[in-house]
């Protein structure tokens, strides 16, 4: 059986797999590293970028390598290509098939951006070596026809997903939660919006997701900062958990607040965020 997978940190940046002078430094300003052979890089540089993710070696528990499509030429020739690295954690893109997924055998987070993949996420997600599941809101609007993942600037809740786009977020993360896989929030486009994205991962936060992918290095703070629990919170679920095991289970009471499982998981999230779990 598959082991649970959860990346090294929340910020997850993606790096055009072409662009090997820019490995070392991604892996410097964030948690793990997206080496990406799909979108990022064009046709005529797909032989390179794979030339490249084989010649300039990174940490493989920090590496995941998002890979084209299955049905593609590149779908074969990347799996061709990662056979000859260390890397064993695949992102592939605009997942739509469960057999496809796990037809060859990685460790693989599922890319859900296309309405096929959405509808059929529960399914994907229930692979063994699903590891995790990740959406995207540009291609997923592409895909139906659409023109916009937000509303404009000119409408009521500028800035904000528009409807689809939030429901197909919320399936895909109750999908990764039903099925014990990491969940990864959509990547913020718009980089300059350093107040929308912290808005965006205080909500991933809230809603239990694993960590947020980002496109360039300076949102990988904000993210990390939004992740990170604040002094007060750790003591709190630290001390909660401690208790727990000196109550040793069951219904109690602390500092006045009724805890039982629930708040219990909660607590244990939190130690999860701050990278100190209880001993």
């Amino acid at each position: 059986m598959t082991r649970r997978w959860l990346p090294a940190g929340p910020a997850l940046l993606f790096c055009p797999a072409d662009r090997p002078e820019r490995y070392a430094k991604a892996a410097e300003r964030a948690d793990g590293v997206i080496l990406d052979l799909e979108d990022a890089v064009s046709p005529e540089r797909k032989a390179a970028a794979r030339e490249a993710l084989a010649a300039t070696p990174l940490d493989p528990e920090r590496v995941i390598v998002r890979i084209n499509a299955a049905g593609t030429d590149d779908h074969a020739l990347d799996l061709q290509a990662l056979a000859g690295t260390d890397y064993r954690v695949i992102m592939q893109a605009k997942s739509e098939d469960p057999e496809t997924v796990r037809a060859h055998g990685y460790s693989t987070i599922a890319l859900i951006e296309t309405p096929l993949g959405a509808v059929r996420c529960e399914e994907i997600a229930a692979q063994e070596n699903c590891v995790g599941l990740m959406w995207g809101a540009e291609d997923l609007v592409a895909g139906m026809g659409g023109q916009s993942s937000r509303y404009g600037v000119d409408e009521a809740n500028a800035g904000r997903y528009r409807d689809v786009p939030v429901a197909v977020r919320a399936r895909v993360r109750l999908a990764a939660a039903a099925f014990g896989k990491a969940a990864i929030d959509a990547v913020h486009i718009d980089i300059a919006d350093t107040v929308g994205l912290s808005a965006e991962v205080r909500d991933a936060v809230a809603l239990g997701f694993t960590a947020t992918a980002c496109i360039h290095p300076s949102q990988a703070a904000v993210i990390r900062d939004g992740y990170a629990p604040d002094p007060s919170e750790e003591a709190w679920a630290r001390a909660v958990l401690t208790e727990a095991r000196r109550f040793g289970g069951g219904v109690f009471a602390f500092d006045g607040q009724m805890i039982d499982g629930p708040v219990l998981k909660q607590a244990e999230a939190v130690l999860v965020r701050a990278g100190r779990p209880l001993q």
